[in-house]
């Protein structure tokens, strides 16, 4: 016996939301025509970015850099693992691959380049991307999503850092804290949100902040080349990537996997989206390439894959979109060779075959200015 009644009619509120977006949203996209308006328009941008993820509730304090392991891997690379104090009483691991000197120096008498693999869903955090394939459940996420790319960048000789941001890993919070593989390879991005945004802060934001000081880190420990520090990030890890640089002008290049579309389709009509997307009142100002063109000049890598489902109904075109309000920027201070979208076949994935050709690329241009106020 049927215990419910069947509805022939629903009356949901997102057609009425995609109107509002129509009417409200991207009110300050960048509207000038050159270099030196875009560079005003860029420090306001930055700002109201910052006042909407959070960046006033968050705490600076000092980093207290612990060393808690050390491993030889049989790649020839030593994997350190440190821990890092970046706001206070909160935590952040991070794997450390470092290449022995003869696959980090193409140059001996230079220091080592560097990148920030940051990681996305469901690959159990910093293991995946550092490549920890002893570990049954993450061989298997990145056999799915090739998502041991900080393994792949210490291959190609950079030392590459890969955190667990947070909710990830060993930084998931009481919701998930056992040994399960559902918890194991999941996030709390969820009981993030919701203990975040009610005290005026993101997910996003704090994400972003954990970047910075990521940052704060390399800076202090002055052993690789800070004029070339790059970022890399696949799914919700090309989410972290694209807030981290186009807020902190101290990654100097940036490559973002899987994630570089229009809010409408991708987390409007697509509303089911983990929670560490959304932040109050985003849509009302910028659209993501408004976002994505504040790492304008500095070389950015974008990785689009034709079937990937988070592109939204309207596929790439979706993508096309935005990837023409970032070319924009660039343009202004031509630098369109810099600005890279390389188009895969396929689902949501990370493509790595482009990365050694595109970094040797990106290592002969000429380098922007660095510092963390602007270009």
């Amino acid at each position: 016996m049927n215990r419910t009644i069947s509805i022939k009619q629903y009356y949901g509120s997102r057609q009425g939301m995609l109107k509002k977006y129509d009417r409200l949203a991207r009110k300050d996209a960048f509207r000038g025509s050159t270099a030196e308006e875009y560079a005003v328009w860029k420090a306001s941008a930055r700002k109201t970015l910052e006042n909407l993820l959070g960046f006033d509730k968050m705490e600076n304090c000092p980093l207290h850099p612990q060393l808690l392991e050390k491993t030889e891997l049989p790649q020839g690379i030593l994997r350190e693992k440190i821990l890092l104090q970046v706001e206070p009483e909160v935590y952040m691991p991070v794997f450390i691959l470092i290449p022995h000197r003869k696959l980090s120096s193409r140059e001996p008498d230079k220091k080592p380049d560097c990148f920030m693999a940051l990681p996305g869903h469901m690959g159990a955090g910093k293991y995946s991307v550092a490549g920890c394939c002893e570990i049954p459940a993450v061989k298997d996420a990145i056999h799915k999503f090739n998502y041991d790319y900080g393994m792949q960048l210490a291959k190609l000789g950079y030392v590459a850092l890969c955190p667990d941001c947070r909710g990830f890993g060993e930084r998931r919070d009481e919701g998930l804290q056992n040994d399960t593989e559902d918890a194991f390879l999941n996030s709390t991005c969820f009981q993030l949100a919701h203990m975040a945004e009610p005290l005026g802060e993101t997910v996003a934001g704090m994400c972003t902040w954990d970047v910075m000081r990521l940052l704060d880190y390399i800076y202090e420990r002055d052993e690789w080349n800070l004029n070339t520090i790059g970022c890399l990030g696949f799914s919700g890890g090309g989410m972290q990537t694209l807030w981290a640089a186009a807020m902190d002008d101290r990654i100097r290049q940036a490559v973002i996997s899987g994630y570089l579309y229009g809010y409408k389709d991708s987390l409007l009509l697509l509303n089911n989206n983990c929670s560490c997307n959304y932040v109050p009142h985003l849509w009302e100002h910028f659209d993501m390439g408004d976002i994505a063109s504040l790492i304008a000049p500095r070389p950015l890598l974008v990785q689009s894959c034709k079937d990937d489902h988070l592109n939204g109904p309207r596929g790439l075109l979706n993508v096309l979109e935005q990837m023409d309000i970032v070319r924009n920027a660039y343009r202004l201070y031509g630098k369109e060779e810099l600005l890279i979208h390389d188009i895969r076949e396929g689902g949501h994935c990370f493509h790595g075959e482009p990365l050694a050709e595109t970094l040797a690329f990106f290592a002969e241009a000429e380098p922007c200015k660095s510092g963390r106020d602007g270009v």
